[in-house]
């Protein structure tokens, strides 16, 4: 697949381990910032009580998300804890071409495939200040039993050796407003780069 940017548009790429805070500080980053497109993901992992469909993210049975595949409509897509994730192409595209910064907030493993699609986008890992935050945080959210939580928080070990492989820039969440305030910076300082 080929960079179809023909805007100023720029990708930046939001991940970090379950439970550490990104869905947060990239809502707080679209309040921030007026020339932002925060890209909604695709996923057949089940909706929680508190999520809204379109909005946190597409929920869609896995028989859907196949055909987006096979359709190629999704720029990246993995399995990721027994559940598939993707983020929509069209969506993306139409936004970068409207001069926007598009933040995909994505798994390690979508990042280097939306990395090499877009090979200027901007790489920020977010980390929570230790294991033990980063395990109180996922207990905090209640959305998985204590067998998956323990799996995600083993799998945070894997994803941050990565991290440290792929990314530019690390930010951690120890305080929200500060984390925020250090992605706005980053975007801002890299968006004036182009």
């Amino acid at each position: 697949m080929t960079n179809t940017n023909n805007g100023k548009g720029k990708v930046v790429i939001v991940s970090g381990p379950s439970g550490v805070g990104k869905s947060t500080i990239c809502k707080e980053v679209l309040k921030k910032l007026n020339y932002i497109y925060l890209s909604v993901s695709v996923t057949t992992r089940p909706k929680s009580e508190a999520e809204v469909d379109g909005q946190d993210y597409w929920f869609v049975s896995e028989g859907d998300f196949r055909k987006r595949i096979e359709k190629d409509l999704l720029l990246e897509h993995a399995e990721v804890f027994g559940h598939f994730y993707g983020t929509p192409k069209d969506k993306v595209i139409e936004a970068m071409q409207a001069d926007k910064v598009v933040i995909l907030e994505i798994d390690v493993q979508g990042a280097i495939k939306a990395k090499a699609v877009f090979p200027d986008a901007v790489m920020i890992f977010v980390l929570a200040p230790s294991e033990k935050d980063l395990a109180k945080r996922l207990n905090h959210r209640g959305r998985e039993a204590g067998e998956v939580a323990e799996e995600r928080l083993n799998g945070a070990s894997a994803e941050i050796a990565a991290a440290w492989q792929y990314y530019e820039y690390m930010v951690i969440n120890e305080d929200l407003q500060q984390a925020v305030k250090e992605c706005v910076q980053i975007i801002e300082n890299e968006r004036t780069k182009t």
